[in-house]
């Protein structure tokens, strides 16, 4: 061959290296990629993918790749990693949802470890003598929920995991114990959260310096009491978590402080295998989080609505097809709001509400030149259709498993509450439950909304991991943080790869809209005003603050992993297994 090569013309070279990559499917996405390169282009690796919103637990995910580990091994260290490097959001005092692609099974799991409410929990507690939420439900030790990340990571691993458990938490351990040098970023974003991590001295003490004042850019931040905490889950597991001294801690500080969790909230909480949400949008399938999420059912129906008009013909960030998106975002979160809850608890109309039935006489509610008030839009009647931040990380390995997983303290640093001794930040969930709307049902007699607390029960999320299917192979893992935003962020990129054919960094670097039921439509900072002036002409009071969503996702595509880490939070990164350095 070299004898050959030797002797032919530029020409006759440069034709081999052209059947060669059409000989391969890989060869000719690269060549492509190289030669045409967008304006954003992703991240390119041949043996997996990690992609989350810190660069160190995403270099943690990579390694364990790196390592033999699975992507459900990758995902179970970012969780732990994320919890010492990204503290506002990363975890073990919160909860969340991770859906599994498993390759050797072809099947898909759903992971549901949402937070539960304490037993001793009333609604009296958290609405004022007006009847409206208190702030105690967003703030202090009455604001956290029984945690359930440490309980689902657990299960992730025990059902799906390669490597040995110690070995996956180990990374977080060092990184707690070593500490992380704080970028730019990580340090304002301590002195912008400083009123809330007053909250408690442990926090104070834990992020702090000796004398109170903050950690600058470059200086290093070590959590002795975390890597304590980690220990105790890396030799015993969830246990390590729920029973024993981290528990007995947990429950000291709780009693000290007035606070709800006992001994027998953290011994009796447990994970939940469910089944995912399943549905279609233009021949794809999209595979999604269930109740407590209403994330899920709520893209469905929104995706359902949205498909009975021609996007692409419009085309990308057009205020024609940004309107249209608007106004199926306003139907979907106008239904969303008054029928959907926790499914252990409450019944909810889910298979009428992801039908495609159901979203055709939705859609016909749409003016395609017009916006409508949210009066006009009406609740529908999914019952008929019946059949009888939080942050994300996308992982997914050579031999074919994708895990897509969103969790969350609720807000920023969660409730300020950091359990004495233990390094943990607990969440504020508490506050998602209805406990206005279920303080007025009460007054007048009427049923509690679906969403209403009971004890041990899950409060609706937004937060909804999602993983799209070509034929019959995952081919687009995504999620995002955002609260209120989440579903509206993950529509807008399966759509604009889906209806715009834009590869999934171009997808993630479009400009954002988001619509509820407030007739107001947010955009992004430094929209296009023209296509600003077109929106309001044609109906929509729009509004313009922060940036919306964080997402990260990956591609898969002829045998290469494309990856994506959103811009719109600084620190984001995607990294093969082949290349441990930063993008």
């Amino acid at each position: 061959m070299v004898q050959i090569i030797g002797k032919l013309s530029r020409t006759g070279i440069l034709l081999l290296s052209m059947l060669a990559f059409a000989a391969s499917p890989v060869l000719a996405q690269k060549k492509q990629l190289l030669e045409y390169p967008s304006i954003h282009s992703p991240v390119v690796g041949e043996q997996g993918m990690v992609v989350s919103q810190n660069a160190m637990a995403s270099e943690v995910g990579a390694d364990i790749l790196r390592r033999g580990g699975n992507a459900v091994d990758a995902a179970v260290a970012i969780g732990f990693a994320l919890t010492v490097t990204l503290p506002r959001a990363g975890n073990i005092g919160g909860d969340g949802f991770m859906l599994v692609h498993d390759a050797k099974s072809g099947e898909q799991v759903f992971l549901d470890f949402r937070s539960v409410a304490p037993k001793a929990a009333t609604l009296s507690m958290f609405v004022d003598d007006k009847g409206q939420e208190s702030s105690i439900a967003s703030r202090g030790y009455l604001a956290p929920s029984v945690p359930g990340t440490v309980a689902g990571l657990h299960m992730a691993h025990k059902k799906f995991g390669k490597l040995p458990w110690s070995d996956v938490v180990a990374p977080a351990i060092a990184l707690a114990r070593d500490g992380v040098v704080l970028t730019p970023d990580e340090a304002f974003v301590f002195g912008w959260g400083e009123e809330r991590l007053s909250t408690s001295a442990a926090a104070k003490t834990a992020y702090y310096k000796p004398d109170g004042t903050l950690y600058r850019a470059g200086e290093r931040l070590k959590q002795p009491d975390l890597a304590w905490t980690l220990i105790q889950i890396a030799k015993h597991g969830a246990d390590g978590f729920y029973k024993g001294p981290v528990a007995e801690r947990f429950v000291a500080d709780m009693k000290a402080h007035g606070g709800l969790i006992t001994a027998d909230d953290l011994a009796g909480y447990r994970a939940i295998e469910r089944k995912p949400l399943r549905g279609t949008y233009r021949g794809l399938d999209i595979i999604t989080a269930p109740p407590a999420s209403a994330g899920g059912a709520t893209l469905l129906n929104m995706l359902n609505i949205v498909e009975n008009f021609d996007l692409k013909q419009n085309g990308a960030g057009s205020a024609k097809s940004l309107h249209i998106m608007a106004e199926a975002m306003k139907l979907g979160y106008s239904d969303r709001y008054v029928l959907l809850g926790d499914t252990d608890f409450v019944t909810t109309p889910i298979q009428g509400f992801i039908s495609k039935a159901y979203a055709r006489t939705r859609a016909e509610r749409i003016d395609p030149d017009k916006a409508k008030p949210i009066a006009q839009m009406g609740v529908g009647d999914p019952l008929k259709y019946e059949s009888p931040s939080t942050t994300h990380f996308s992982v997914a390995d050579a031999q074919g498993n994708v895990v897509s997983t969103t969790y969350t303290l609720g807000a920023d640093f969660g409730s300020g509450v950091m359990i004495a001794g233990t390094g943990v930040l607990l969440n504020n969930q508490m506050n998602n439950f209805s406990h206005a709307q279920a303080a007025k049902a009460l007054r007048e007699g009427l049923p509690p909304p679906p969403n209403a607390m009971a004890p041990g029960k899950r409060m609706l999320s937004t937060m909804m991991p999602t993983i799209v299917m070509k034929n019959g192979k995952p081919w687009l893992i995504t999620g995002t943080p955002g609260g209120s935003t989440i579903i509206n962020t993950v529509m807008q990129v399966i759509v604009n790869v889906v209806d715009f054919n834009l590869n999934v960094e171009e997808a993630t670097h479009q400009p954002r809209i988001f619509q509820d039921t407030s007739d107001k439509l947010r955009v992004e900072p430094n929209f296009n005003p023209d296509t600003v002036q077109i929106l309001k002409s044609m109906g929509h009071n729009i509004t313009s603050d922060e940036t919306m969503g964080s997402a990260q996702s990956i591609m898969i595509e002829n045998g290469l992993f494309l990856g994506a880490a959103d811009p719109r939070r600084p620190g984001a990164q995607a990294i093969p297994p082949e290349r441990s350095q930063a993008r």
